[in-house]
């Protein structure tokens, strides 16, 4: 493989394969030291398999964040059930690993064709729903997956959850099995925010601009935008369900309990708006930052589960532009397509 840097693009050439990564001028040295900078880190917390596991579930928030940001743009609709793909991406490989002894490698491929089903069955909720209705009925879904799960307590094993399942890898000593995974979960997360950034900056993304910005508008213009929204919709709901296949085979077991409840949904809400609303990169921002600060409130005791929703609340009030603002106020770049119209005074 040989990387070529050009003004505004870096370019992998793979065989007779060729890549473009297009990153704006004078600022694609930035991207590139933050991602040597993220492999470069789990070898500094090596020693520690409590912060590696840490790091790499900061990894996979982060991997279910991006696609839900583009996915708010794509739709124009607030997801509030985002956890119930991971639901369903964990108890398929859960279910297909405990039963019929498939490999993580091998309960992949159903867990996104799972998610591709009921992701087409829901998206038409994006056109039919509008607005807060939307918000509503996914918020009511996951719950609706948690009382399954309890009501068929034989299968899904209900508050207890699934156990046995097989481990994502296993290389005989801890700590390099830890680190391994936190690699894996890197390169997923690494390989989503290169996927949603290569769309959002595609004539897909400029449709997500236009349905984003005014829906009436982009209809009159021509644009399909029923079709485009489910299209959307699928594919992001598909990309978070690999987040919850993650969960499953890394802890071996996977519970209702722990990722259909409310809170698991308010944070993963949070890291996108703490991040930076639309920003994928600010994604990764806000989950690195809320699961190391929930990590680092646990010294606190019980009372940390109060702290810690106040202080992500509070944050949304001081930084409205989330913390990925921050940088962006001295090193601005649009990163999504927009389409603005402005109404003409007769």
């Amino acid at each position: 493989m040989r990387l070529e840097h050009k003004r505004s693009r870096l370019v992998f050439h793979v065989k007779n394969l060729k890549l473009e990564w297009a990153i704006e001028p004078r600022y694609w040295r930035n991207p590139l030291i933050a991602v040597a900078g993220l492999f470069l880190l789990p070898l500094l917390i090596y020693s520690r398999p409590d912060y590696m596991t840490l790091l790499t579930t900061a990894n996979i928030y982060a991997a279910i964040a991006i696609p839900l940001s583009w996915q708010m743009a794509g739709t124009g609709r607030l997801n509030f059930g985002p956890q119930f793909f991971v639901g369903i991406g964990g108890f398929t490989a859960a279910l297909l690993s405990i039963h019929w002894g498939w490999g993580p490698w091998q309960t992949l491929g159903i867990v996104i064709l799972t998610a591709a089903c009921f992701g087409i069955l829901i998206s038409p909720l994006t056109v039919l729903a509008q607005g807060l209705y939307f918000s509503l009925i996914t918020l009511v879904l996951p719950l609706i997956f948690l009382e399954i799960t309890f009501v068929f307590a034989d299968v899904f094993k209900g508050e207890a959850g699934l156990s046995g399942v097989i481990n994502l890898i296993n290389l005989g000593k801890i700590r390099i099995t830890f680190l391994a995974a936190c690699y894996i979960s890197l390169v997923l997360m690494i390989i989503y925010l290169f996927i949603v950034d290569k769309i959002m900056r595609s004539r897909i993304g400029l449709y997500a601009a236009a349905i984003n910005d005014d829906e009436v508008v982009a209809e009159t213009c021509g644009l399909k935008i029923g079709r485009w929204k489910m299209i959307c919709f699928v594919i992001t709901s598909m990309m978070i369900a690999v987040g919850g296949w993650f969960f499953a085979h890394y802890y071996g077991t996977f519970a209702g309990t722990t990722y259909l409840p409310l809170n698991f949904m308010i944070k993963i809400l949070l890291i996108v708006l703490i991040g930076g609303r639309g920003e994928i990169y600010g994604s990764i921002v806000g989950a690195y930052f809320v699961a190391f600060l929930e990590q680092a409130l646990t010294a606190l005791g019980p009372v940390h589960h109060i702290i810690f929703p106040l202080i992500l609340l509070a944050m949304l009030f001081v930084l409205p532009e989330g913390l990925y603002g921050i940088y962006r106020r001295h090193k601005y770049r649009e990163y999504y397509p927009t389409m603005r119209v402005r109404k003409r005074s007769i």
